[in-house]
C-alpha cells in the first residue's frame, strides 16, 4: 500500500487568492493605463481645454471587467466622433478612446508583468 501526500498552494487552495488577486491587479493596471491614455489623447488634441470634461472621465471596475468612460456626458459622442453631428459638421472627433484602446494592448504585457511575478512568488511561497 502507498500513500500519496498533496501538498502546495495548489492543493490548499492558495492558489485560488493569487489567481484572484492576480486578475484584479491585472484589471486596475490595465484600466488605469487606458484612462491615461484617453487623458493624454486629450491633452494633446484640445486646443483650449475646459476642465469639465476630463474630470468626468472615469474607470468602473465590475469583477473582471473594467470600463474607461465619459460619464454620459452629453457632447461625448461628438467629441468622440461617433455622434449624429459629426456627420453633418467639419468636426470629425478626437477619436481619444478609441486610440486608447487602440494603443493599449500592446502595453498589457508590460502592465501586467508585475501582478504576474507577485502572483508567482506566492505560488513559489
Amino acid at each position: 500500500m502507498a500513500t500519496v501526500t498533496l501538498k502546495g498552494p495548489i492543493f490548499d487552495g492558495r492558489s485560488d487568492a493569487a489567481v484572484r488577486d492576480l486578475k484584479h491587479d491585472a484589471v486596475q493596471s490595465v484600466a488605469g493605463q487606458g484612462s491615461a491614455d484617453v487623458h493624454a489623447n486629450l491633452d494633446h488634441s484640445i486646443r483650449h481645454p475646459t476642465p469639465y470634461y476630463e474630470t468626468q472621465i472615469a474607470v468602473d471596475v465590475d469583477g473582471d471587467d473594467a470600463i474607461v468612460h465619459d460619464r454620459g456626458v452629453i457632447y461625448g459622442p461628438w467629441l468622440e466622433g461617433v455622434g449624429s453631428r459629426n456627420k453633418t459638421t467639419r468636426f470629425k472627433g478626437y477619436f481619444s478612446f478609441r486610440r486608447a484602446a487602440q494603443g493599449l494592448g500592446e502595453k498589457v504585457p508590460r502592465l501586467v508583468a508585475h501582478a504576474v511575478e507577485r502572483a508567482v512568488r506566492r505560488l513559489n511561497e
